[in-house]
Parts: structure tokens; sequence; C-alpha cells
């Protein structure tokens, strides 16, 4: 129960109030639930099932609907991420330049590969299949509370480096 209204906590407005001005705008807009979706990713970090169970009340979506769609693009994450971001270029100018290899070095260092979030919480990995910076390759971007980050030319040892600095942020 919601310690604020008494509701049930899934469908409480107080816990969803940052979605309440996306909700107002989109949700009596047909073909609006991915939309209704980024925002509430980018406002949460993620799509937890009592977020999609919130939307779904607010919309008159059906909640199986609603997780059909947030599982079946993978720009949607059902579980939270780490602090950073790591999306990791598979696109083919990175993979002839070597990627596999800039994988492996991430993988070995963190201890994480592509959907994983390292134990301390700083870093998730996902593989992209582009990035738009073919001109970089092997490269990847790193999202983070400074803003997006990209990295490219890269080599085992300079991944390594990079995400070394990037931990020493804090």
């Amino acid at each position: 129960m919601c310690e604020n209204c008494g509701t049930s906590a899934v469908y409480c407005d107080e816990n969803f109030k940052e979605l309440a001005p996306v909700l107002d705008k989109y949700a009596g807009t047909k073909g609006s639930l991915i939309t209704i979706l980024q925002k509430a990713q980018d406002t949460y970090g993620f799509l937890s099932m009592d977020t999609l169970n919130y939307i779904s009340a607010k919309t008159g979506v059906l909640p199986a609907k609603i997780y059909g769609v947030a599982t079946f693009y993978t720009q949607f994450r059902m579980e939270p991420i780490g602090e950073y971001l790591i999306m990791l270029c598979y696109g083919t100018a990175c993979h002839v330049n070597g990627v596999e290899r800039i994988g492996e070095a991430i993988t070995d260092h963190l201890g994480i590969t592509d959907g994983e979030t390292s134990e301390d919480n700083k870093f998730t990995l996902n593989h992209v299949a582009c990035l738009g910076c073919c001109s970089l390759a092997p490269v990847m971007m790193v999202k983070g509370p400074e803003g997006d980050e990209t990295f490219g030319n890269l080599t085992k040892d300079s991944v390594v480096k990079a995400l070394e600095e990037i931990k020493a942020r804090g």
C-alpha cells in the first residue's frame, strides 16, 4: 500500500508523478505507446513491472500488450542499468576493425557480457548495431551522468584505460 494515499502502490499517482505530464499529453493518442515507454524509461532508467501496470491503468492499454511492446524492442530495458551505459558498436566497420577483441577486453576487465551490469552497478554493457561513427572504428559510446562520450580507434589497452578513467570519477 502507498503511504501517501492508501491505494495500491502500483496505481498511486504520487509514485509516478514524473510521468504525469507524459501521460496527460499522450494517454489518449492512438499509436503513442512507444513514446510513452521511451519517456518512462528516460525518467526512471528502466521499465519496471509497476511502471508498465501504471501506464496500463492510465491509458487503458492491456498490460500484456504493453509488456509485449516493451520486451519486443531492444531499446527498452526491464532491469536497472549501471551508472554508465557502455554501447559497444558491432557494425560492419567495427567488426572489420576488431571489435570482438575490444568486447573481450571489456568482459575480462569488468566481468560482464552483453546486457549485464557490473557487481558495483557502475557499468552496463550493450552491444549495438551501429553508432554511426565508422571512421572511428572500433568505437564505443558511454552514457553517464556527465553526458555521452565517444571513444574511437579502440585497442584492448585503450578501452581498459578509458574504463579506469571513468571509474575513477567517483
